[in-house]
């Protein structure tokens, strides 16, 4: 409905844009909540999802959204994530854009506050949402919030309203997943996008983009502004999630000094040496990894996971490095060959 994308005095208008593809049972649970908090909180949107070349139910389930809510459907050939988001963001007419992911489900006060934060302190102009992982009857979810416990324990032990520029980029939970920034300013930060890969779909089309913007303004994240994400929910794909996000942990982070940088490093150290200790005292390596489950459990419940979700970190460990692991093989090998290209 047209009414949506008017609007309100003192109020910046806002877009949000949906990259969407083959989540025919995500995309219409994700626009009913946003229409949820939107109409909560009284604030007209434009709502622009992007259908990157879905192949399943999810063209036929925009159409239905378009009838019902009016949204705005863009759709191209597969092209991958970033290609995606930068259609919606060129396709946005809001002073504020707003970056959702289909399987992102908006808590229905999360507009009301930042309507509330635009008006009392403009100057607070980025956001990045705080994202709740779904673990109900899913191991899956609970490994990565688990991981996210651990790698984020700054602020997911004591989740409070905190800021933070590219100095402490590292330590704070961030991502394109619901995000919301100036138009202006996510549209320079895309042109300021490089990967270190020569394929754009293997490459990191959040971290590399939200470094920039944080260098130009602080992020603010609050657990006020919150949404709740849904993660892969078999084996499968799992295996196939962890493997590609090694591949884009690379292009995040091998040309940025810092903990992340650090951490990958150190990883691959670890990784070598084990293969080492496997190839030449199979049961020690046995033990090794056996420990290192019983560790990774206990370290994710100390930083704030739940029991269930430092059980999954437990259980789920060696797939996952295994999974990640070759990802990051595939990263390095990916970025040595446009490196050498050049």
């Amino acid at each position: 409905m047209t009414s949506r994308s008017k609007s309100l005095p003192d109020v910046p208008s806002l877009s949000i844009v949906i990259p969407v593809f083959n989540e025919q049972d995500w995309i219409g649970r994700s626009v009913e909540a946003l229409v949820t908090s939107l109409d909560r909180a009284g604030w007209p949107a434009e709502i622009v999802a992007v259908d990157d070349g879905s192949t399943d139910g999810t063209p036929k389930r925009l159409v239905e959204l378009t009838e019902k809510f009016g949204i705005t459907v863009v759709s191209q050939e597969n092209a991958g994530r970033f290609a995606a988001r930068l259609a919606g963001i060129r396709a946005a007419t809001g002073e504020r854009v707003l970056l959702l992911d289909a399987r992102v489900i908006i808590e229905p006060d999360a507009f009301l506050f930042l309507k509330d934060q635009f008006l009392r302190h403009p100057e607070r102009k980025v956001w990045n949402g705080h994202i709740n992982v779904s673990t109900d009857g899913n191991p899956y979810g609970g490994f990565w919030a688990g991981l996210v416990a651990i790698g984020w324990r700054r602020y997911m032990a004591n989740p409070r309203l905190v800021s933070f520029g590219a100095d402490e980029f590292d330590v704070y939970p961030k991502g394109t997943g619901f995000f919301c920034a100036p138009r202006e300013l996510l549209e320079a930060a895309a042109r300021s996008f490089e990967s270190l890969f020569d394929d754009v779909k293997l490459a990191s089309d959040d971290t590399r983009m939200l470094r920039w913007i944080a260098e130009q303004e602080n992020i603010h994240l609050t657990p006020e502004f919150a949404a709740t994400y849904n993660s892969r929910d078999s084996f499968k794909k799992f295996v196939k999630h962890a493997y590609f996000r090694g591949t884009t942990f690379v292009d995040s982070y091998l040309d940025s000094p810092g903990p992340a940088r650090n951490a990958l490093f150190a990883a691959m150290a670890v990784g070598v040496v084990g293969l080492v200790i496997a190839a030449k005292f199979p049961k020690t390596a046995l033990v090794l990894v056996l420990l290192g489950m019983v560790a990774a459990g206990a370290v994710a419940r100390r930083a704030g996971a739940s029991q269930g979700q430092a059980l999954a970190v437990s259980k789920l460990l060696p797939v996952f490095a295994a999974s990640f692991g070759s990802g990051v093989v595939r990263g390095l090998f990916l970025a040595l060959k446009k490196a050498l290209s050049r």
